[in-house]
């Protein structure tokens, strides 16, 4: 199965490292001189304290030949599009499209790509960061999830078998739409919470007014997914992730960095994915709303005096 990976971040330089020893990889940048660096002195994945060597051939967007069996995408949510239009060359008759990026709605836009049974869904709980442009630290060992839009188990179980072979364990979903609202109620709560905040998650919890904030965004979220036929218990959910943040409360999260370093965030994929849901079925939250707002107000400052 020759696999591309669209996006060698830390996360896309994990999977194509590790994906490599087991079937032919490709990745896929934008940023000629990160091409170069793994093209010369290959991928180096770390982890406690052992590190790996991984070659793999890296290639700028639209240089490499296609088609492929699948690819796997970890660009950043806003560039889908760009990516996939700029290497349409190795989408081939059968090409599957894998999707672990963070947020949610991702498949209205692959869908103008593959037909809607070569789309498949996944969250990852592996986590990774970069040393380098060829370096990284592997970080986490949590489970993959994956899942079809159309209920294709031989699509799945052909990815499945390849992850989970490569030392990612896999499993697939029967709801994979739940699986995903399941990742935004985080994401989409303390985790931007705490990016327009500019703290540790771990504050979220800790300060009374920002938990009040994280519950109304909570509760939002679970009213939204109600609508989309994904049912959570508020308080369950409120629990949960106050659980999280007790257990992680030195964490920092990519919206987080994202605002701090001055970059584009992807926020309206995922709390933005929560209001265009919402008023989708007439339904208002204003708590959503105005944190997606806040978010591209912090983004615009960055141009602005002190």
């Amino acid at each position: 199965m020759k696999t591309a990976v669209i996006g060698p971040g830390s996360m896309g330089l994990l999977f194509g490292g590790k994906l490599s020893r087991n079937t032919e990889v490709i990745l896929i940048g934008s940023n000629a001189e990160r091409v170069r660096a793994i093209n010369n002195d290959h991928i180096t994945i770390k982890r406690d304290g052992q590190a790996q060597t991984y070659s793999v051939r890296a290639f700028t967007g639209g240089t490499a030949e296609g088609p492929v069996d699948l690819i796997i995408l970890f660009t950043k949510a806003y560039i889908t599009r760009r990516a996939l239009e700029q290497n349409a060359q190795l989408i081939g008759e059968n090409t599957l499209i894998l999707t672990l990026q963070n947020g949610a709605g991702h498949e209205e836009i692959l869908q103008d790509f593959v037909p809607k049974d070569r789309i498949l869904l996944g969250t990852t709980n592996q986590g990774s960061y970069r040393e380098s442009a060829n370096v990284i630290v592997h970080s986490g060992l949590g489970e993959t999830t994956i899942g079809s839009l159309t209920g294709n188990e031989t699509h799945c179980k052909a990815v499945q078998s390849l992850l989970s072979s490569s030392g990612f364990p896999c499993t697939i979903s029967q709801n994979i739409r739940f699986t995903v609202w399941n990742k935004l109620m985080i994401n989409a709560s303390s985790s931007v919470l705490s990016g327009v905040l500019g703290v540790r998650q771990g504050f979220v919890a800790s300060d009374p007014p920002s938990w009040e904030i994280c519950k109304d965004l909570i509760r939002e979220i679970c009213r939204t997914a109600a609508l989309e036929e994904c049912i959570f218990d508020e308080e369950e959910q409120i629990e949960r992730i106050r659980r999280h943040l007790e257990n992680a409360p030195d964490g920092y999260t990519s919206l987080y960095a994202d605002l701090k370093n001055g970059r584009k965030t992807e926020v309206d994929f995922i709390s933005g994915h929560i209001v265009q849901t919402a008023e989708k079925h007439g339904l208002s939250v204003p708590v959503q709303k105005c944190i997606v707002r806040m978010v591209h107000a912090i983004e615009n400052r960055k141009n602005q005096p002190a």
